[in-house]
C-alpha cells in the first residue's frame, strides 16, 4: 500500500493548494480528476487515504467509499465539500467515512486529519504485518 492521499477531484488549483499545505510534513498526495482514474489508480496502487470532493464529474463521494472498501487493506476515505450542511456531515460519517474536511481548506485542519490518518494506517499495517 502506498504511503500517502490519493485526492479525487476535478479541480486541479484544490491539488495544487493541497500539495503546498502539506509540502511541510511527509504526506505525499497525488491528484486525479474522476472516479475512473481513481478506480485504476487504486487498483495498480492502493494509497493509504483517499480525500474526495463530494461530487465528480462521473460520480460522488459514496461511489469513492464503495470502491475503497473493495481494496484490501481498505484506504481512510475523507471527503471535502464547500456546501456541506450538519446533514451531509452526519450522513457521510454513519456510511463510514473517515473525517470531513470543509472548504475552504484551512491548512492546520487538513494537515492534522491527513498526516493523523497516514499515521494511523501505518501503525495498523505494521501490527497486522506483526501479527502474522
Amino acid at each position: 500500500m502506498r504511503i500517502g492521499v490519493l485526492f479525487v477531484s476535478p479541480h486541479r488549483e484544490d491539488a495544487t493548494v493541497l500539495s503546498r499545505m502539506l509540502s511541510s510534513i511527509p504526506v505525499p498526495l497525488a491528484h486525479v480528476a474522476d472516479l475512473q482514474h481513481a478506480s485504476a489508480t487504486i487498483q495498480a496502487e492502493p494509497y493509504q487515504v483517499i480525500l474526495t470532493e463530494a461530487t465528480l464529474p462521473d460520480g460522488t463521494w459514496r461511489d469513492v467509499l464503495d470502491m475503497a472498501r473493495r481494496v484490501v487493506p481498505a484506504p481512510a476515505v475523507i471527503v471535502t465539500d464547500a456546501a456541506a450542511d450538519a446533514r451531509f456531515w452526519a450522513e457521510a460519517l454513519n456510511l463510514g467515512v473517515y473525517d470531513l474536511i470543509a472548504q475552504p481548506f484551512a491548512t492546520d485542519e487538513v494537515r492534522r486529519i491527513l498526516s493523523y490518518a497516514c499515521s494511523r494506517l501505518s501503525d495498523k499495517s505494521r501490527t497486522a504485518v506483526a501479527a502474522v
